[in-house]
């Protein structure tokens, strides 16, 4: 039987969009969220299943389907079947630490296909950064053959990254950040990781800082109408609908809502000057892999995170 290759894509628009090019092989659709909350170095087990589904039904209210979950997980039971595995995600973090999650498996799998990379980002003679269900046919046909072979090199790489990420120390990244590597952005990643810590002065991170400048500088009609503003304006963490919701919902105390406009009130402008910390106020439960967001801060000054010493410490 002729061998073919195995497709693992970032999300169901791409999967539909590979098939409609028909490109060749089977596909796997990752649908995980692993750059939030609690991860294990160990992926395929009962114990981290459990830890997500919980996680995603109390930050989200989504319960993990576990049917396509082993569905998914059983495409790779079988590897002898596949030529190769190519591996298609995007410039931004949150599918770099899929990426990341997903190479770990392979290994912890004991895969040992060959391994490719295509990663979409800058496009030549455009502005912005482009996903890859963004490209049309014939850029996307250009990425698939110019698909990165990752290295022994490589793949050590995305596991030290990886067990960082379940880690206890964050600050493990920064060597990172300047290091040249096949990940094309993953430094820029890294960086935009700590950076969603809350600011040691304002306890706010630089995405919550930037939904409050996007009210402040434009006129904004809606919860909604913010939504898509700050889709298109995050930068490297390429975050969706839900969790950008999320972020806005948690921003309410800082915006008043009218009839046709979000507007700023004090505590909003006072966040966007640093004239006070509204770390109590979030009181962000968050986890990123093996950290608690509540234990540090960012300081911009040291560029790196700072342990919160509380009273009981």
């Amino acid at each position: 039987m002729k061998k073919e290759p195995l497709h693992i894509t970032n999300g169901g628009v791409l999967t539909s969009y590979l098939n409609e090019l028909k490109i060749e092989g089977e596909k796997l659709t990752w649908q995980e969220i692993l750059c939030e909350g609690p991860t294990q170095e160990v992926i395929h087990t009962e114990d981290f299943i459990a830890l997500r589904s919980e996680f995603l039904s109390n930050f989200y209210n989504v319960e993990l389907d576990l049917n396509k979950v082993e569905f998914a997980l059983g495409q790779l039971s079988n590897p002898d079947r596949y030529s190769e595995i190519i591996l298609w995600f995007e410039y931004d973090l949150f599918c770099h630490i899929n990426l990341l999650g997903v190479i770990n498996l392979l290994q912890q799998k004991k895969i040992n296909l060959p391994l490719y990379l295509v990663c979409s980002g800058r496009i030549k003679g455009e502005k912005n950064l482009k996903g890859l269900s963004e490209l049309n046919a014939s850029q996307l046909f250009n990425h698939y053959k110019n698909k990165i072979k990752l290295q022994k090199e490589d793949i050590e790489l995305a596991t030290t990254i990886w067990g960082i990420y379940c880690g206890k120390d964050h600050n493990l990244f920064k060597p990172f950040i300047i290091k040249p590597s096949s990940f094309k952005y993953l430094n820029s990643c890294l960086k935009a990781h700590l950076e969603r810590f809350p600011n040691s002065k304002t306890g706010l991170n630089v995405l919550e800082t930037n939904v409050l400048s996007l009210i402040k500088e434009n006129h904004i009609k809606s919860k909604n109408h913010l939504l898509g503003y700050a889709l298109n304006y995050q930068g490297y963490y390429g975050f969706g609908d839900m969790q950008i919701l999320r972020i806005i919902d948690k921003l309410s105390i800082f915006f008043t809502e009218g009839k046709d406009e979000l507007t700023l009130n004090r505590l909003g402008h006072e966040a966007l000057l640093g004239q006070r910390n509204f770390s109590k106020e979030l009181a962000n439960n968050m986890k990123y892999g093996g950290v608690s967001v509540s234990d540090f801060h960012f300081s911009k000054e040291q560029n790196q995170l700072v342990k919160i010493v509380s009273h009981g410490d």
